[in-house]
This record gives C-alpha cells, structure tokens and sequence, in this order.
C-alpha cells in the first residue's frame, strides 16, 4: 500500500556581517614645566674680636717704668717721707720735752737715727705673678639670610585624542526557500482517478 506524501524541503536565510573594528589613538604630550631657584641672599657681618695686653706693671717690676710714673712716684714718696719726718721730729721733741723725767734721750734719738732700717730678702719673681693684664672681647658674627622662594611655570598640554568609528556590514548571503514536493498523490474521483 502506497501511502500519499508530501515533501517539505526548505532552507534557512544567511546573513553575512563584516565588522571594521573602531580605532582610537590617545597620546598625552608631557606637561611644559619650568623651575628656576634665584640664589638666597647672605649678608654677613663680623666685629673682630679684640685682644688687650697691658704690660705696664711687668715693666715697672724690671724698673723699666714711664718718665711720668716715676715722677709720680717720686713725688708720693717725698710726700711720705716729709710726713714721716715730720711726724718723727714731733716724737723726738715729745722725748725731748720729758727730759727731765729721767733717762737719756738724746743718746736714744741718736742711736735711732744711726742705725738703718732691717733689710730683708725674699725670693720674688720679677716680673710678678699676674703683671701682664690681658683681655679680650670675642668677635661677633651676624648672618643674615633672605631665602628666596622657586620660581615654578607649569603648562598643561591637552591630550590628542583621534577616534575612527567601527563599522558593521551586514548583508544577505542566501536566501530563504521552501521545496515542496508530492508522492503517491491521487485524485479518486467517480469513475476517475488521476495522478498528482
């Protein structure tokens, strides 16, 4: 037995996409930078320092001593000598207004007088210990500094950017289609029969 078919034979659509990717470029050129540093300013000032030496009291131990120091002393010893005689004349003329008490003043006045003053000796050190006088004043140092601040410039370059879009073709490679086919197709009619 011979069964009616019918055959379908169909066929999809293809579509063909060609895609152009997009392009970009970024470049981003360096900042423009500029520093200049001006030297700090600085001012110094010194005041040397000052060393004094007075030797005048070393040279008057080694009796090396200033024509108008000798003259002053000179005069301050005859001053004191004069008030020593004075004062040893008035002693004597008291010893002498006492005669009459008893004893021999004269002879005692007169040994006084003869005799000398003691002499002593004594190991000394010429010139004496701290004759020479020294001083001194310390230098001094003022330092000034002006600090003078960078000179900075900067300058800010955009970035270069460049774009080329993608692209997207889209296109039709095959097309749909739809076969159809008969088999063992009859037509029965009255008294009639026919092949499809």
């Amino acid at each position: 037995m011979e069964l009616a078919q019918i055959r379908l034979e169909s066929q999809n659509a293809k579509i063909g996409m060609r895609t152009i990717k997009p392009v970009q470029e970024i470049k981003q050129p360096k900042a423009d930078l500029s520093i200049e540093q001006p030297k700090a300013e600085v001012k110094i000032e010194t005041t040397p320092g000052k060393l004094t030496i007075d030797q005048t009291e070393a040279w008057a131990d080694m009796d090396l001593k200033h024509i108008s120091r000798r003259i002053a002393e000179a005069a301050d010893k005859g001053y004191q000598d004069s008030l020593e005689g004075i004062a040893r004349r008035a002693q004597e003329g008291q010893e002498l207004m006492t005669i009459e008490n008893g004893g021999n003043p004269i002879a005692q006045i007169a040994k006084r007088n003869s005799e000398g003053p003691e002499l002593q000796f004594n190991v000394g050190w010429i010139p004496s210990h701290f004759s020479v006088k020294t001083n001194y004043v310390p230098a001094e140092v003022d330092i000034e500094v002006n600090v003078k601040n960078p000179n900075i410039n900067v300058g800010i370059n955009k970035p270069i950017h460049e774009y080329t879009p993608g692209k997207v073709n889209i296109t039709l490679e095959q097309r749909q289609s739809l076969k159809v086919d008969f088999a063992n197709l009859k037509y029965i009619g009255v008294n009639y029969e026919q092949q499809i």
